[in-house]
């Protein structure tokens, strides 16, 4: 799960040129048990953002190594003061346990809450994000003409933006090229 969620960085970095600096781990329960685990060991080169954790822990603390050049990445650990699931002391292990190892910036923030997230722990989050991802034109993702595109490109372009259904019949290039391009322009 761990090189799953590396490559889905690394395929996305290639297909839209999107530092690595841009993007954000973030995940709910064990999801946030994988951000952290990811997040905090990837190589300097793919430093993110920033990671969010909802009601989770770091798993297999024992092996866990911080990359060191990683340990000013911030991290918002929201968590349940009530979760039956992943109990609340586990979340104060976490933060310690990552303190302890170097990292620099992590909130732990508990909300009257089960296993579960609320609406102020998810404004919670957008703040967080928001400061760590503030708008900058300068990084744009760059999205490939397609025209330029294989037709195995454009096909998966096309089932990703929910449009196959409109792709149906379609024999030539140039059909899913002007599908593609008409959705990007918002002519569909």
């Amino acid at each position: 799960s761990r090189d799953r969620i590396v490559k889905i960085l690394e395929d996305e970095h290639k297909a839209t040129g999107l530092p690595f600096s841009r993007m954000l781990l973030a995940g709910f329960s064990q999801g946030g048990a994988l951000s952290l685990w990811t997040g905090l060991q990837l190589p300097v080169e793919q430093k993110p953002a920033g990671i969010v954790v909802m009601s989770g822990y770091l798993a297999a603390a024992a092996q866990f190594k911080l990359t060191p050049e990683l340990k000013d990445v911030p991290i918002f650990h929201g968590h349940g003061q009530m979760d039956p699931m992943v109990q609340y002391p586990m979340a104060q292990k976490t933060q310690s346990r990552l303190m302890e190892a170097g990292v620099l910036n992590y909130e732990l923030k508990t909300y009257p809450i089960q296993h579960t997230v609320s609406p102020s722990e998810i404004g919670d989050v957008l703040k967080f994000i928001q400061k760590v991802l503030p708008p900058d034109d300068t990084c744009k993702i760059k999205v490939k003409d397609p025209s330029e595109m294989s037709v195995k490109e454009l096909k998966a372009a096309i089932r990703k933006s929910g449009l196959a259904s409109k792709a149906v019949g379609f024999m030539e290039k140039r059909e899913f090229v002007k599908l593609l391009q008409d959705h990007r322009d918002g002519k569909l």
